[in-house]
């Protein structure tokens, strides 16, 4: 039945289903959000160290040509925003610096805040991003993904300025990710292990904290429950972006292990396979 004009005009029984009609209709509108931005992760996602997942390019430049803004967030802690940035050429994406928003950046915003000298324990191709920042006579640990570090030399001092009082601040705890040759320990097997020998809780600042998706955010001009998040961690990219009030997608690329969606309470909003098939799914019934 097509709804009418004037629906007066309708028999009893018509002018029911009329009604039936328009409220099933006005549901679906309301189950439609007024979506305004998308996050996407990137490493697991778009792609797995130099090699794009199949289709992605093509995807996004179908998201882009939506009436969506577009942001890359990622709680790597390899690389600098110039090393992705530069890695955006080799797998054929067209994204911009201001496109960007990483956990390192949350991290050094948390240290500038708070005056801390930090001991950084990140890759050497990350330190770039905390140039300027005072890292004589630290007072803070400030952990990433760092298996260079990961020793015990070093973990034992990490430890006692600890004991001694310095915040322990994670930039993810991340437990592992996805690289060419397998799955690889994150930094938060090693976050938990000082947190346990020390008796303090870490402060963490990338995925899936509420206040990095907000942050994340904060330029396009909207709210949480207007924004989409496609990830492959169902705990810190869909399940931190849906404690933000943001719908979640969990994509099984990358380190999508089965059953990784009944991990999480609410479940993802979708799980599918790839990048290509959450934007497909954006274009067909969010927009």
């Amino acid at each position: 039945m097509k709804l009418v004009d004037n629906p007066l005009s309708l028999s009893s029984f018509e002018f029911d289903q009329h009604n039936n009609l328009l409220t099933s209709n006005m549901v679906a509108r309301a189950d439609k959000r007024a979506l305004k931005a998308v996050l996407i992760d990137l490493s697991g996602t778009l792609h797995i160290e130099d090699t794009a997942v199949p289709g992605a390019q093509e995807a996004l430049k179908k998201l882009r040509k939506a009436s969506v803004a577009v942001k890359f967030v990622t709680n790597t802690t390899k690389e600098s925003k110039r090393s992705l940035l530069e890695k955006k050429s080799k797998n054929k994406f067209a994204w911009q610096e201001n496109e960007i928003f990483t956990s390192l950046s949350a991290a050094r915003s948390l240290i500038e805040q708070k005056n801390h000298r930090p001991l950084l324990l990140v890759e050497d191709s990350a330190l770039e991003d905390f140039t300027g920042i005072d890292t004589s006579e630290p007072n803070a640990v400030v952990i990433g993904l760092a298996p260079e570090d990961f020793n015990y030399q070093t973990l034992n001092k990490a430890f006692r300025m600890i004991l001694d009082g310095a915040p322990l601040i994670a930039i993810h705890k991340a437990r592992y990710y996805k690289r060419k040759d397998g799955l690889a320990l994150g930094p938060g097997p090693f976050v938990t292990g000082l947190e346990y020998a020390t008796d303090q809780k870490a402060s963490v600042v990338g995925k899936p904290e509420q206040t990095f998706f907000i942050q994340a955010l904060s330029d396009l001009g909207c709210s949480p429950s207007e924004a989409v998040m496609i990830g492959d961690d169902a705990r810190d990219d869909v399940g931190g972006a849906q404690n933000a009030g943001m719908l979640g997608i969990l994509v099984r690329s990358g380190k999508y292990r089965e059953g990784d969606e009944n991990k999480i309470s609410p479940p993802p909003h979708l799980t599918c396979d790839s990048f290509p098939d959450a934007v497909e799914h954006i274009l067909q019934h969010l927009l």
